[in-house]
């Protein structure tokens, strides 16, 4: 059986690291195959590096495109190093952000156009697109509040731009579940944490009964 690939994506504080954090332990217990979490930007020792760089608050002058750049260049590595080999080992691989990102927060929310960052990425995944995306959505209002409550110890470069950009990113997002119907779920992450999580479970299991047993 070929391995399988899920993404969790959303805007800043839908809490995309909470829950992949109470969903892993309930996916291993019912998994099939060995879990693999990742997440990006980074996964990898390389990769890791360039996270450093595109999300220190402190390296303002980063040119949008420069920025894009730098996404694909560490999602490539990620990909060889990490991703690549263990779908090919037949494991279930579950990353935090993957292209969509880019298409969200460079295309729409940098305005450098979703296109043209999507032939970026197409390069450097050679055309791997996840076999699901749990997107959890919530408005921009919400997600920033969270995030000044919880992170205020960890507020990156792209958590302190200003309200329209996270507006154009959730926008973005909400494009793509139009574009991709067929891959991405949307998940109301407005809720509380458990319902959240429950909500990406019930998906996993019905979708691929294959990999997750009842």
């Amino acid at each position: 059986m070929q391995g399988l690939f899920i993404t969790i994506e959303g805007p800043d504080g839908a809490g995309k690291t909470s829950v992949i954090e109470e969903l892993t332990p309930r996916l291993e217990e019912l998994s099939l195959r060995p879990i693999v979490v990742t997440r990006e930007p980074g996964g990898s020792p390389v990769a890791e590096k360039i996270r450093q760089i595109v999300l220190d608050k402190n390296n303002t002058e980063i040119d949008a495109r420069t920025e894009a750049l730098l996404y694909a260049a560490s999602r490539r590595q990620h990909l060889v190093d990490k991703v690549l080999p263990a779908l090919k080992e037949g494991k279930i691989v579950l990353c935090d952000r993957f292209v969509d990102s880019s298409l969200a927060y460079q295309g729409a929310g940098r305005k450098i156009g979703v296109e043209a960052v999507a032939k970026m990425n197409e390069f450097a995944t050679e055309g791997l697109a996840p076999d699901v995306t749990l997107y959890l959505d919530v408005d921009s209002d919400t997600g920033l509040a969270r995030i000044y409550q919880h992170r205020t110890n960890e507020i990156n470069r792209l958590d302190a731009e200003a309200p329209q950009f996270h507006q154009r990113v959730r926008h973005g997002y909400l494009q793509l579940l139009e574009k991709y119907p067929e891959r991405i779920e949307k998940i109301d992450a407005r809720q509380d944490l458990n319902s959240v999580v429950k909500d990406c479970l019930t998906h996993l299991i019905n979708r691929f009964p294959l990999y997750f047993q009842k």
